[in-house]
């Protein structure tokens, strides 16, 4: 089992106080536009490693006018251990995360749960830059080999050395040797993970029934094909031999930082970004559910699932199929919606939550049935 019991948020965004007691069934949180519903989700999502799902900054989760600082509590049940996790910022301080009593980095909320999300921000991921589809992989990615947030901050550090150099116009090659031994270890680690991670949502889609189509998944490098990204020393000389180019850019041109995810419909033969609006918020769906049927085969239990707005242009049986996938892996899944009767397909499956607004200040209110 891997699931929330317990949440509690202090100041975070327009919650000025909210504690909830859950289990493990899926959570649906109604509530008009504007009330509060995605600011919950946000929380919890802060219970992995990272900015949370809308990426935002400690000082950006901070209520105001008051301005006191942030707050989020919870218990998280494993397979094995009950976990309480603590994690908070205040104004001008980095977010800090404690477990069981103890000061750890962030990365340590990637080895005792896994988590997932899906969000409207998301729905355009096929047609705009490569950089939010790089993020959509690397969080995957990061689910399934927890150091691979460790090897993304490792090259993303050297990688911001050696821009500087190259924008200082440093010609030095002895100024470059160490950082890019450095950027090439942690730049092959990442691409070798995530070639494994698109291995294992490939192969979580074959034969698969699902009401959802399924994605082939490829892994692209860019404009720099020729140079062998699983392999340290081939980065490494690829780096030296660009430094010209790359100081004329004053950035660093090829690396795992410019590869690219490229997906394709398998039943149409169709490349993700041609299809529908309709078909490729199905073919996002059907990666996330890819992903927590793969991590269930892994971990021996489904990973937390935080779900903004997915019914929203879902037709009732497609709705009623995610929610039958949802209920058949056994996820606790947070999802979000503007009225109950986008969650009527799960009825008594699901715990309900009913997000409003008083005065500015969000209110949350429990309940058995919508």
């Amino acid at each position: 089992m891997l699931a929330l019991s317990a949440v509690s948020l202090s100041h975070f965004r327009s919650h000025k106080h909210a504690s909830l007691s859950v289990d493990q069934r899926p959570i649906a949180i109604f509530g008009a536009n504007g009330a509060g519903k995605t600011n919950l989700l946000e929380a919890v999502s802060l219970f992995s490693p990272g900015r949370g799902l809308r990426r935002a900054t400690g000082e950006a989760l901070i209520r105001r006018p008051e301005a006191l600082g942030w707050k989020v509590t919870g218990v998280l049940q494993t397979n094995t251990q009950v976990h309480e996790i603590e994690t908070q910022a205040t104004p001008e301080t980095a977010r800090q995360v404690r477990v069981d009593g103890k000061t750890v980095p962030q990365l340590v909320l990637g080895q005792i749960g896994r988590m997932l999300w899906l969000i409207p921000a998301m729905d355009r991921l096929w047609i705009e830059g490569a950089e939010g589809r790089r993020r959509f992989l690397d969080r995957a990615t990061l689910s399934f080999i927890p150091n691979h947030g460790e090897a993304v901050l490792t090259y993303e550090k050297m990688m911001r050395e050696r821009n500087r150099l190259l924008k200082d116009m440093v010609r030095d090659p002895h100024w470059y040797i160490a950082i890019e031994a450095q950027m090439s270890a942690a730049g092959a680690q990442i691409h070798q993970n995530r070639c494994e991670a698109i291995v294992r949502l490939n192969a979580a889609q074959e034969h698969t029934q699902s009401g959802f189509p399924a994605a082939l998944l490829t892994l692209v490098n860019g404009d720099h094909a020729e140079v062998d990204l699983s392999q340290a020393a081939d980065m490494a000389q690829a780096f030296a031999d660009n430094r010209g180019r790359d100081m004329a850019a004053g950035r660093t041109l090829i690396g795992p930082h410019r590869s690219d995810l490229d997906a394709m419909f398998i039943e149409k033969s169709v490349a993700a970004k041609d299809c529908s609006t309709g078909e490729q918020k199905a073919l996002l769906i059907s990666l996330i559910l890819a992903n927590c049927r793969a991590l269930t085969a892994d971990i021996g239990a489904p990973p937390i699932l935080l779900l903004d707005e997915v019914a929203a242009h879902l037709d009732a049986a497609r709705r009623g199929a995610l929610y039958d996938e949802i209920t058949a892996l056994g996820a606790q899944a947070w999802m979000t919606g503007t009225g109950p009767e986008l969650f009527a397909e799960l009825g008594h499956r699901a715990q309900y939550i009913e997000v409003g607004e008083d005065a500015g200040v969000s209110t949350v209110t429990q309940k058995e049935s919508p």
